[in-house]
């Protein structure tokens, strides 16, 4: 069985959208694209190389269309990416010159491919597709960078559909600028009070 993580950089407030640049995802008439630039130290940098490790990728189609634009042709900085099989969950999308691409289209399908043998998962940007993986109890961890701001507005990592869940706490970091990485992992189910949900 594969592992499915979730890699996300969010603020206070649980916004997710475009953290890497203004013109990333302006959808919802979003104008605060690229907030995670003035937090960057080497703590940080660390963390993120040792993310960028080659992996296997799950994707939502609005995600993989900006990488797809992007990665193929920075592979210098990123060595894994265009490696690692890139499984996109699109009803839209049946092909595309990016290799080791692999379209999927439901939540049937993420079964399935969890359940293969392979590398694990890793799961970027993809809000949408990571509701659903809340929704259906198929996210196994969770690494998430909290920036010390609020934006009000955006799309957010937890949202309306989040089952009830249990995560135990494997690490965490305070970087110099006030950033706050956890890794956590699915612990079951969650009790409150005498009643376990």
């Amino acid at each position: 069985m594969r592992k499915i993580t979730v890699l996300s950089m969010i603020t206070l407030d649980g916004v997710m959208q475009a953290p890497g640049g203004p013109e990333e995802d302006t959808s919802g008439s979003f104008k605060y694209g690229g907030w995670t630039e003035p937090y960057g130290d080497e703590i940080y940098g660390q963390a993120v190389q040792d993310e960028l490790k080659p992996a296997d990728y799950l994707l939502g189609r609005k995600t993989f269309e900006i990488w797809e634009d992007y990665w193929p042709h920075h592979a210098d900085f990123w060595t894994g990416i265009n490696e690692g099989t890139k499984y996109v969950l699109s009803k839209t999308r049946k092909k595309t010159a990016w290799k080791n691409t692999i379209f999927i289209q439901s939540v049937a399908d993420i079964k399935k491919l969890k359940n293969s043998t392979g590398s694990d998962l890793q799961v970027w940007g993809s809000s949408e597709l990571i509701q659903l993986l809340l929704q259906n109890d198929l996210a196994d961890e969770l690494k998430i960078k909290i920036h010390p701001l609020t934006l009000g507005h955006g799309k957010k990592l937890f949202d309306n559909g989040t089952i009830p869940a249990s995560f135990e706490l494997i690490d965490s970091i305070i970087t110099s600028t006030g950033v706050i990485m956890v890794h956590y992992k699915r612990a079951g189910k969650v009790k409150t009070g005498l009643v376990e949900v």
